[in-house]
């Protein structure tokens, strides 16, 4: 596992409160919390790890804003994202974990000024996520898909969710400004994107923050539709648990094998 010098503060950032909350509840405070912007930050430790918990709300420019008061009001060392994501790939089912090697702005279109999908004045179109980061990430998916999901999700709630067995997977997470719920929708973003696993709405922004500050990030997210004619239903049933469950089962695994 990578190792870092200590003190490493990690901001983790989460867009609902279902997929932060049980992050929360076992955070151990070392301050009071903080409103800046809108937002509260939660200053504590995590399983031995120094973080700044906050929910960045839903959306690139609000995920950015958060982003940025982690960076530069914070000055994390560090940025985690995690939350639940559509489905875009074939082999990429409901309940399975990703993680992004890189993320895109799939609908991000500055031409003919810049091409289709490029960052304008940033010159680039792929946000790389930080290799060891990840790696770190992919192994604690693994361990808790492993020995953590069915404890911690229960065999109804897997069945309700049309779960099959969960797999991990890392590549291309895409982001915008639209919650993807049907073929047409689905259809033109992976024209856009052909290699996008899933699509969610922060990852991107998220990501293009820390590569202006230069600060490694890691993004995970759990499939809990897939951003087709059917996702307005799945959805709501795999917010609550699927989040909640994965979120605190992923992080706390990547913190303990982490520091181990």
């Amino acid at each position: 596992m990578c190792r870092y010098p200590e003190p490493m503060l990690t901001g983790v950032m989460f867009a609902m409160p279902e997929e932060g909350q049980a992050l929360l509840d076992e955070l151990v405070p070392s301050a009071e919390p903080a409103e800046h912007g809108g937002r509260t930050f939660h200053r504590g430790r995590l399983w031995g790890a120094d973080v700044v918990l906050v929910q960045a709300r839903i959306g690139k420019t609000a995920a950015a804003t958060t982003a940025t008061e982690l960076a530069a009001r914070f000055r994390v060392d560090r940025l985690l994202f995690t939350g639940i994501a559509g489905g875009l790939a074939p082999g990429v089912h409901i309940g399975d974990l990703v993680v992004a090697d890189r993320l895109v702005h799939h609908d991000l279109d500055a031409s003919p000024i810049f091409p289709a999908l490029e960052i304008p004045l940033l010159g680039r179109t792929e946000l790389p996520t930080d290799p060891a980061l990840t790696r770190s990430l992919v192994a604690a998916c693994e361990s808790f898909i492993a020995d953590g999901l069915a404890r911690d999700l229960p065999a109804r709630d897997r069945e309700r969710m049309h779960m099959r067995k969960p797999s991990t997977h890392t590549g291309l997470i895409v982001s915008g400004d639209q919650f993807v719920s049907s073929e047409v929708g689905r259809g033109a973003v992976l024209a856009r994107t052909p290699a996008a696993l899933c699509v969610e709405m922060e990852g991107a922004a998220t990501a293009q923050v820390a590569c202006e500050y230069n600060i490694p990030i890691a993004v995970v997210r759990a499939v809990s539709d897939s951003a087709d004619d059917h996702a307005a239903a799945h959805f709501p049933e795999s917010l609550g648990r699927l989040a909640a469950a994965c979120s605190h089962g992923v992080l706390e695994r990547f913190f303990t094998l982490e520091r181990s």
